[in-house]
């Protein structure tokens, strides 16, 4: 099981992830990128795969568009949907693998938002995915997507890091009004270019002393550039735009965020 498969964290991801955005500004803009990316190609239809709990899905709607959404995650599709009905969005909202997910319609515009495409842990499993969503797609159809830039310096510290060898990420109040500390330990792999760990979820009483712990294991594989380049088109799709940010930054040089705008050919 991943990090996003337990009802725990779904239940609680968007808390954090408002924390761990006050605190990292990368993710800066995200929301109004794909609103824009949506208007712009989603003329035909627009799914959002890998939507989480719904935050550019909900946002979508919110501004008039009304995306199908899809994820691997059941939990996390359960609280999308719940957040759906609560806004009074009637959305269809299911559980799929984005390598093998069908659809009664074909769409315009796809998106993969933040970091959904690198869960994929293999260049077999990044291909299947990408083919799977280009007949998804109408004749056209656009699909947007993030990997980031690996780092040597980073690759070499976590290298030497093990699974236990954790590091406090943030403090956040988790769905039940608990403080919880997030802590994560992470790894890497040269030759599968995964990184491999854990989230240490804490909770502590009024007395800020430990009550709990929870164990959450994460995976994710970092992508070089001309590896994508080649896995695209090898996929057919032709490279548009390659962004170094939400608020379309120039791609050029290492980035943090290297946001993929491909079209279907």
């Amino acid at each position: 099981m991943d990090l996003h498969d337990f009802d725990d964290v779904a239940e609680n991801y968007d808390l954090y992830l408002d924390m761990m955005y006050k605190k990292e500004d990368n993710h800066s803009g995200f929301q109004e990128f794909y609103l824009d990316f949506a208007r712009e190609f989603g003329k035909d239809g627009v799914i959002d795969i890998a939507c989480g709990t719904g935050a550019v899905l909900l946002y979508l709607a919110e501004h008039g568009i009304m995306a199908d959404g899809t994820d691997l995650s059941e939990a996390m599709c359960r609280v999308a949907d719940q957040k759906a009905k609560e806004k009074g969005y009637d959305l269809n909202i299911f559980p799929a693998n984005m390598t093998e997910f069908q659809s009664d319609k074909k769409y315009s515009c796809a998106i993969i938002a933040r970091s959904g495409f690198m869960h994929l842990l293999t260049p077999d499993l990044q291909r299947r995915a990408l083919l799977n969503i280009r007949e998804n797609l109408v004749e056209g159809g656009m699909l947007t997507f993030n990997t980031f830039d690996p780092h040597p310096f980073f690759q070499a510290q976590q290298m030497n890091t093990k699974e236990n060898d954790y590091s406090l990420r943030l403090e956040y109040v988790n769905k039940q009004g608990q403080r919880e500390k997030i802590y994560n330990a992470i790894s890497y792999d040269p030759y599968t270019q995964i990184m491999s760990g854990n989230w240490k979820f804490e909770t502590l009483d009024d007395n800020g002393a430990v009550i709990g712990e929870r164990i959450r294991p994460l995976k994710m594989r970092q992508t070089y550039r001309q590896e994508m380049k080649y896995l695209l088109e090898l996929t057919g799709f032709e490279i548009v735009n390659v962004y170094g940010g939400y608020h379309k930054e120039s791609g050029e040089g290492s980035a943090k965020n290297v946001i993929w705008c491909v079209k279907k050919v």
